[in-house]
């Protein structure tokens, strides 16, 4: 702390220096010149600058910072008198240097300058200027200009799913940008804009401050926060006093990454500095809400969030909490009152507006009810959050809204200027009218998606022709066809209008129409007047108007959004196994309980169930269908009928209805039932991941809600018995288990929290079984760790439970310490004789020992000492500790707090975080003195309400500043109004920290949770406490008396608790009688921010297995398949070890039906043993293991008891049996290898094309060899469904034991070439193979297919060019690992194979490095191939013996027609998919 606080000493002096001294001496003027003139240097060639010119440069640039002092300056100290001489020697000095203007200084001199002639261009290297973001140009996409050239981009939207099944059935996109990269952006249509994303490209670092010189200055003098302040001041004063013509910008100077995570930016300084809660301001800038709404507006959006609370979706933002219908709809009102005009963030409505929302508060009022007298604990305000997500949600829809009704008028008023025909326009016209008042209508991000379809269908984008832009390549769907081939007229022939069918199915606005009269003509007779060159039949007619009035109706949003009401209410869903899911979900598998689902509806859906069953859809393990119930499906169709369809008999009648039921079916079947399947997908996801983010939150908040590790003697207190002006004595020691390097190391934290002593101490059991020499070396450590205690005197030892080792280190420590009480009993003090030692997890600290706060807040610390010091600051502090990976990085991400979190983006996480964090921070409160003097305890600051990440890092410079804070009022300049409105009841100001040692005098109520607003109702009240309970009347009291009734009152509480507050409100006015308030001021009074968090509770015997073990429920169940390690055989049971150290028995009895013999047993010391878990012994740490066939076979019966799961019969039991005893061969010859690398994997041959089976082609696994210990194979994903296999030969090992076989040899061979270790084989030999391999599949002739589907590709593309021979490149799925070229010349498709290798392809027995050198090479001698060239593609099959496997093409080697000498045959197995070696040829 003391560098910061010596450096905002200094900063406070040179402030008050310019303060007394306006006018600069000449001396000061120069040396500002002198800096501007290097600061407008440029650098020219900087590679080609000499080390004195280097030299120069760096010391110009710092010597006015004074960290360098040249002598002359030293000499001019010391002669006051020298100020001229100096002053000459500065401008000689400036004027040696050769200033030549660039053309962007000769041109910024014209503009400002009218004689500047002009000068010769001087040719000079340029710094890069910034490119001006999108705000500051006023051109953001998707805006009209002001001469509406921006109008172009907006057309070019692509419509709504619907036209998009549309297309999909049968028209061809002639333009698809598609596979670009895009961020979504909404633009002035309210639709999702592609824009191309930004690449990651690497960061200019300016002139100035490089990264590396600010880590180098971060090395030297820790935190860099006011290095950049103070920097930021000097260019400040530096452009304010100078004339120079460039401007100095502090994101020219640093890093603009690092200016970013210290919240330096320009758009960090505007939200520092608006009076606004920073919450707020991000939010305005998402939703658009800049101006304050209307009393109109609120209340329409409090009766829509009302609506969406009280709806059956309310689990979405409760968990599994009961739906509350009591909720009021006012209360809803006031908070978004507050929320849009008040200001007033989340946690101050919570605590200090209880009246204005009492049905929000769900489980306040019920704790107050059971006991008035006792605070409520904390409190998740779940319904408070959610009205602010649905605030939020509101707001977006309302931005959306908006941008489409300007851009539906913008674009209708450009094509009424083209409509001549009356009726014509009267028809558009109301047809634009209809649309307007629907999308005023919607209620919902869907109905807007809907009625912007149908305005797409019926105002396409890009008819219009915008002047002065390129146009973009139009969509040509059928339907637009189709209207400009005029069959809208034969459409209009089918009756009812898709807008009329929807108002007669949702029986709403039905319209007054004449009963449908398709006249005496037929169908036929009808479309044969409007045939064209299009459509050439009167059946092509009508199937093209038949197309347009299907997808008319499929884009209505009155049809959608009832059709959308029965398929949310009736779907259901159905899943069944794939072939593998159902031989890779056993009854312990995760997709168990959804493995066999029967019609499920989705209102029965509960939890994450959906989400695991896309997952499992997702890898192929589960076919899942989303559908109406046929006689729901029929039902509807029937009622659509009814209602479209004439009720006349003639024939002609007849023969159009059967039109009419033709246009019904493709409506619901192709268009109108597939866009709900999506929409229920998509509705079923976002409820099970509201689900899931609740989950996470209670998880979360279950962590920072603890209170921390108290002391016995406090644990036995009463809240009004804790003295809240001394600091709680709590000095915690930490140690973190080792193995070696790094070794044991144990940290000291005094009552703060701040690193008081080091100890790497190494092994301190004395029951190992070592030599001498080591147990020498424990007993001198363990003496070590007690003088360590004895000098410290720990409260408690925290121990970081990472592995099973750290239970011998606690049952260490114990002895240390009872070795403590027998050597030494008088270095034991009264509070440590209570010592207590405790597991703690060590998730977060791992954490915190990688984020990059921990380097800045322990710079030289090692990595372990890190995480011991976040382990014990956990133990005294969760929320901080928790707080401290909420920075800029947002490492809380990392932590694993539910199982299923993965479904979870970071965006949506992060939400949920924040929405604890808030929470919980505030009413534990916040103590500004604790973190003015230790930095760390800073990290919440940014969680109270007002603040955030920006603001709380201005306010924590001031604090460090000052020192000590002694009032809240101090804080009301900085913070600001509105923010210290809703911030200053938050804040604790205490006699804590530096503050602890002065003797100013604080407010009682600065240290309470009363708010500055009711500071002179609390007097009131303790002053009518007081006098009623004073010896003499009030009256007679002085004012001095009167003045110290707080203290008084809480010196003797039992007057405040005899106060009855409701009677006490009759007795004040009446716009005082606030219940809720005078009950928490009340509650304050007696005691000021009581501990209202859970008591610290520590680890079960169960929680601590889970923590020391690294397993969990789900990986320790009984009945489930596990494999494990023998350690050791002995006379009646086998001994082995999980991967995680945990001890596995196999009793004599449950090795085998046969009985066990450990004579004849076949298994080794090293062998991997495959077993189902019996039982778990928690407290002894052991697992016990069946390996009985008998037992293996039989399923574990466990019944699910959910009515809608239906197992069914897949395949034969012997199909089982034979597939689990392929698996169990295989995993019988697998042995693992002892080899750490990226790229490599023990895994089977199956699991590698398992693992590598989601994974794009080039993707590559290097695993070990069935052929032994001295061999690895190369498993490389050639495409999707082709794996190859390439055999790597491994020499030079040290063969003295086993463990030396299993690890890598020193030499590795492929193809007679050597390589030293993985990674050059990796570099020399994987890497350009999948270089050549990607740029075959990236080549404009390649085709995707199987061999004879690319025949068929290729003889319709010679079709339409008979004159040309045309040729394609292939993969070869019947000998993987090489590609075809296909080509036709006559009638007949022709077949050359080419191979792959390192140096590129090999065909007709030459190499060639890239595709276009092989392909002229084919075309100039496609009539001459060379005579060598081997045998031809078609006996290739005859010459080479294939090996393959269900999962898809796999082999070992490649084809060699033609280029090589034929296949590997050594080694065959099944564990390599074929042979293990290549062929003897170069290529694959």
């Amino acid at each position: 702390m003391s560098p910061r606080t010596v450096a905002s000493d200094e900063e406070d002096d040179f402030i008050e220096a310019d303060e007394q001294d306006p006018q600069l001496s000449h001396r000061e003027v120069d040396d500002m010149e002198d800096q501007d003139d290097d600061d407008g240097e440029e650098l020219e060639g900087g590679e080609e600058d000499d080390d004195e010119e280097d030299e120069e440069e760096g010391q110009n640039e710092y010597e006015n910072d004074g960290f360098i002092v040249d002598e002359d300056e030293e000499e001019e100290e010391e002669q006051p008198g020298s100020d001229d001489e100096r002053r000459r020697k500065k401008r000689k000095k400036r004027e040696s240097h050769e200033y030549t203007l660039d053309e962007d200084d000769i041109a910024l001199l014209q503009e400002n300058n009218n004689g500047v002639p002009p000068a010769e261009p001087v040719k000079k290297y340029k710094r890069l200027k910034k490119a001006r973001s999108e705000s500051e140009t006023g051109e953001g996409p998707g805006y009209v200009d002001d001469d509406g050239s921006g109008n172009a981009y907006a057309e070019e939207i692509v419509q709504d799913e619907i036209i998009e099944e549309d297309q999909h059935t049968g028209e061809d996109d002639i333009y698809d940008d598609d596979d670009f990269i895009v961020d979504d952006e909404i633009d002035e249509r309210g639709q999702v804009v592609k824009r191309n994303k930004a690449f990651n490209r690497t960061l200019r670092h300016a002139e100035g401050v490089t990264s590396s010189a600010l880590q180098e200055a971060h090395d030297l003098f820790g935190d860099v926060d006011d290095l950049l302040a103070r920097r930021a001041k000097d260019l400040e004063r530096t452009a304010s006093n100078s004339s120079a013509l460039t401007e100095n910008r502090l994101e020219d100077e640093f890093d603009p990454i690092i200016l970013a995570d210290k919240y330096m930016t320009p758009r960090d300084e505007i939200i520092k500095q608006t009076d606004v809660p920073e919450r707020m301001q991000l939010s305005e800038e998402l939703t658009g809400t800049g101006e304050e709404l209307t009393k109109e507006q609120i209340e329409e959006e409090s009766l829509w969030v009302h609506s969406q609370l009280t709806a059956d979706g309310f689990i979405s933002f409760a968990g599994n909490e009961h739906v509350n219908t009591e909720i009021d709809q006012k209360d809803i009102l006031n908070v978004l009152t507050m929320l849009h005009v008040n200001k007033f963030e989340i946690p101050f409505i919570e605590m200090y507006r209880k009246e204005s929302c009492p049905s929000l508060l769900t489980g306040y009022y019920a704790s107050k009810q059971k006991n008035a007298e006792v605070a409520p604990k904390m409190r998740w305000y779940k319904l408070l959050w959610a009205v602010e997500t649905l605030d939020r949600k509101w707001l977006l829809l309302q931005k959306r809204k908006r941008a489409l009704k300007g851009y539906y008028v913008k674009r209708f008023d450009d094509e009424k200027q083209k409509i001549d025909d009356v009726t014509r326009f009267a028809q558009r016209q109301q047809l634009h009218d209809t649309i307007i008042e629907a999308l005023n209508d919607a209620k919902s991000e869907k109905e807007v998606d809907d009625v912007d379809a149908k305005f797409n269908l019926h105002f396409p984008p890009g008819e219009v022709e915008v002047v002065g832009q390129l146009k973009r390549p139009k969509r040509k769907s059928m339907y637009n066809i189709c209207q400009r081939a005029g069959l809208r007229e034969v459409a209009y022939q089918f009756g009812r209008s898709a807008e009329q069918l929807g108002h007669h199915l949702a029986l709403t606005k039905i319209p007054e129409t004449d009963e449908l009269d398709s006249g005496k003509d037929s169908p036929e007779d009808v479309a044969a007047n409007f045939t064209c060159a299009m459509f050439e039949t009167p059946q092509d007619v009508l199937r093209g108007a038949r197309h347009m009035a299907a997808v008319e109706i499929g884009c209505e949003p009155i049809v959608r959004k009832h059709i959308r009401s029965i398929f949310m209410d009736k779907a259901v869903v159905s899943t069944v196994p794939t072939p593998q899911g159902n031989l890779i979900i056993d009854p312990h598998h995760q997709l168990s309980r959804v493995k066999w689902l029967r019609e499920k509806p989705l209102t029965k859906f509960v939890g994450a169930e959906w989400l695991l069953i896309q997952k499992g859809e997702d890898e192929k393990l589960l076919k899942v269908t989303v559908k109406l119930p046929e006689d729901v499906k029929k039902h509807l169709i029937s009622d659509a009928r009814e209602n479209y369809l004439s009720d006349c008999v003639s024939k002609s009648a007849q023969m159009w209805d059967e039109q009419r039921k033709m246009i019904l079916d493709d409506a619901f079947s192709s268009f109108l039932l597939p866009s709900m399947e999506k929409e229920a997908r998509s509705l079923l996801t976002a409820n099970a991941k509201s689900w899931l983010r609740m989950e996470y939150g209670k998880q979360l908040w279950d962590k920072v809600s603890a209170s921390p590790w108290k002391k016995k003697d406090e644990r036995e207190k009463d809240d009004d018995e804790i003295d809240l002006d001394e600091e709680s004595e709590l000095r915690v020691m930490a140690c973190c288990w080792g193995p070696g390097n790094p070794t044991t190391t144990f940290v000291m934290l005094d009552s703060s929290g701040e690193l008081v002593d080091v100890l790497y101490a190494g092994s301190i059991s004395t029951k190992s079984r070592g030599g001498a020499d080591e147990q020498q070396r424990n007993k001198d450590n363990q003496q070590r760790v007690v003088k360590f205690m004895t000098d410290h005197q720990p409260h408690v030892v925290c121990v970081g439970a990472s592995n099973l080792n750290c239970r011998q280190l606690r049952e260490d420590l114990y002895e240390v310490f009872f070795r403590i009480v027998e050597d030494h009993p008088r270095d034991i003090n009264e509070q440590m004789a209570n010592f207590s030692s405790v597991y703690v997890d060590e998730s977060v600290p791992r954490l915190y020992e990688n984020s990059q706060i921990s380097s800045d807040q322990l710079p030289a610390q090692t990595g372990i000492v890190k995480r011991a010091v976040a382990l014990g600051r956990y133990l005294q502090n969760p929320l901080a500790t928790v707080a401290t990976l909420c920075g800029p990085r947002k490492e809380i991400l990392s932590w694993k707090l539910h199982t299923l979190q993965e479904f979870l983006t970071p965006e949506e996480k992060y939400e949920v975080v924040e929405q604890v964090m808030v929470d919980a921070t505030n009413q534990i409160g916040f103590d500004v003195n604790l973190s003015a003097s230790h930095e760390w305890h800073s990290s919440t600051l940014q969680f109270v309400a007002g603040l955030g990440p920006r603001k709380a890092s201005a306010l924590q410079k001031e604090l460090v500043r000052e020192g000590s804070i002694f009032s809240r009022k101090e804080l009301a300049e900085p913070l600001r109004r509105k923010v210290f409105h809703n911030a200053s009841g938050f804040l604790r100001v205490r006699r804590s920290g530096a503050a602890a040692a002065s003797t100013e005098i604080i407010d009682l109520l600065d240290d309470t949770r009363i708010h500055p607003e009711s500071y002179a109702l609390a007097n009131k009240l303790a002053k009518d406490v007081y006098g009623e309970g004073a010896p003499r009347e009030r009256d007679e009291m002085d004012e001095d008396e009167q003045e110290m009734a707080i203290e008084h009152v809480r010196e003797r509480p039992d007057f405040l608790q005899r106060l009855n507050i409701d009677e006490y409100i009759k007795s004040i006015p009446e716009d005082l009688r606030k219940r809720d308030t005078l009950n928490d001021i009340k509650t304050e009074l007696l005691c000021g921010f009581s501990d209202c968090r859970t008591p610290y509770a520590e680890p079960t015997p169960d929680e601590e297995f889970w923590m020391l073990s690294g397993e969990t429920e789900e990986s320790l169940s009984d009945g489930k398949i596990v494999q494990v390690t023998v350690r050791l055989i002995q006379e009646s049971r086998i001994v082995c070890t999980f991967d995680s150290g945990l001890k596995a028995i196999v009793l004599g009895d449950n090795y085998s039906d046969d009985g066990f013999d450990p004579e004849s047993v076949r298994i080794h010391q090293g062998d991997i043993l495959t077993g189902k878990i019996k039982n778990v012994n928690r407290n002894r740490f052991q697992v016990y293991l069946t390996c009985k066939d008998s037992d293996m076979r039989r399923s574990l019966s466990t019944r699910n008891h959910d009515p809608y799961y239906h197992e069914q019969a897949m395949v034969s039991q012997d199909e089982l049996d034979k597939a689990r005893k392929q698996k169990e061969l295989a995993k019988k010859h697998f042995k693992p290898r002892m080899i750490v690398h990226p790229q490599f994997q023990n895994l089977t041959a199956e699991e590698a094309k398992q693992f590598l089976s989601d994974k794009e082609p080039g993707e590559k696994v290097i695993r070990p060899s069935s052929r032994g210990p001295s061999f690895l194979t190369l498993t490389l994903k050639f495409f999707d469904g082709v794996y190859v296999h390439k055999e790597i030969a491994e020499s030079g090992k040290d063969r003295k034991d086993v463990t030396s076989l299993l690890r890598l040899g020193k030499t590795l061979t492929i193809d007679g070439e050597d390589f030293e270790d993985l990674d050059e084989v990796v570099d020399r030999y994987v890497d350009p193979l999948v270089g050549h391999l990607k740029s075959m599949l990236s080549y404009r002739k390649f085709r995707k297919g199987l061999k004879n589907e690319v025949d068929n590709m290729l003889r319709a593309e010679k079709a339409g060019k008979p004159n040309m021979i045309v040729y394609s490149f292939g993969i070869s799925h019947e000998h993987p690992g090489t590609f075809i070229l296909t080509y036709i010349r006559g009638t007949n498709p022709h077949h050359e194979y080419v191979g792959l290798n390192s140096k590129g392809f090999r065909f007709w027995k030459r190499d060639f490095d890239c595709v276009d050198r092989l392909v002229s090479y084919f075309q100039k001698n496609i009539n001459r191939p060379p005579t060598d060239a081997g045998a031809s593609a078609r006996n290739v099959a005859a010459m080479v013996p294939m090996r393959g496997s269900g999962g898809g093409a796999t082999a070992s080697a490649f084809s060699h027609a033609g280029n090589y000498s034929g296949w590997g045959s050594a080694g065959k197995s099944a564990q390599d998919g074929g042979s293990s070696g290549w062929g003897s040829g170069r290529g694959w």
